[in-house]
């Protein structure tokens, strides 16, 4: 496979080239670089909405089809990364990792049975992270389909944590998912970059690559 990747000197970015090991970066962007070297079948951007706007512009200009796990983007940039998937493959989410997305099934799958729980949700990054909540917060909240309380700690290296709990007058059930490495949101993006190859045009969420693998 061949793939572009924005935000390639970043952290994220070069946690994604490390697992992308065994394919070829043919172009590389990040704030003061751009290296094109061939025309990429997939674009990976894990980078920050400021670039949005030319990442689009390079999948639409090498028909590339997208990968993209940038967070804090706004509503009008989910609608303008739709119309993009008129044309090619895009693949849209807050967190890539494989247990956040199994635990987003989760919730929407039995948040209906705990309706008159209460329910908060409680996430911890490194300090370094800038939105508040994260995407992945917003994730679950929308999985579990209501309105709750979300508080956000911002601590050290942590990659990340998640924690929905619900509680009645007699019981309290967590459910949370803990990331140990960076690498695993990289790992879902090379299964995200592998789905999008074959793709039809579309927007996708990478619950539903996950679905996808699941029916072959």
């Amino acid at each position: 496979m061949k793939y572009g990747l924005v935000g390639a000197f970043g952290r994220m970015g070069l946690e994604i080239r490390k697992v992308f090991s065994e394919h070829t970066l043919c172009l590389a962007v990040d704030v003061d670089k751009e290296e094109i070297n061939d025309t990429p079948q997939v674009v990976v951007d894990f980078s920050s909405p400021a670039a949005l706007p030319r990442t689009i512009n390079i999948c639409r200009g090498y028909k590339s089809a997208l990968v993209i796990g940038t967070t804090a983007i706004s509503k009008d940039d989910i609608e303008r990364l739709r119309e993009l998937g008129q044309d090619v493959a895009v693949v849209q989410s807050f967190n890539f990792s494989v247990g956040v997305n199994v635990l987003s099934m989760v919730l929407k799958e039995f948040s209906p049975c705990l309706s008159d729980w209460d329910l908060e949700i409680v996430e911890i990054h490194h300090k370094h992270k800038k939105d508040a909540p994260s995407g992945t917060a917003l994730l679950l909240r929308d999985a579990a389909g209501r309105d709750c309380q979300m508080h956000s700690l911002r601590l050290g290296a942590v990659p990340g944590d998640h924690y929905a709990l619900f509680s009645n007058e007699g019981e309290v059930l967590v459910l949370s998912h803990r990331a140990v490495s960076r690498s695993v949101f990289a790992i879902g993006a090379l299964r995200a970059a592998m789905f999008a190859l074959d793709a039809k045009p579309g927007f996708y969420s990478f619950e539903e690559v996950l679905r996808c693998t699941l029916k072959k």
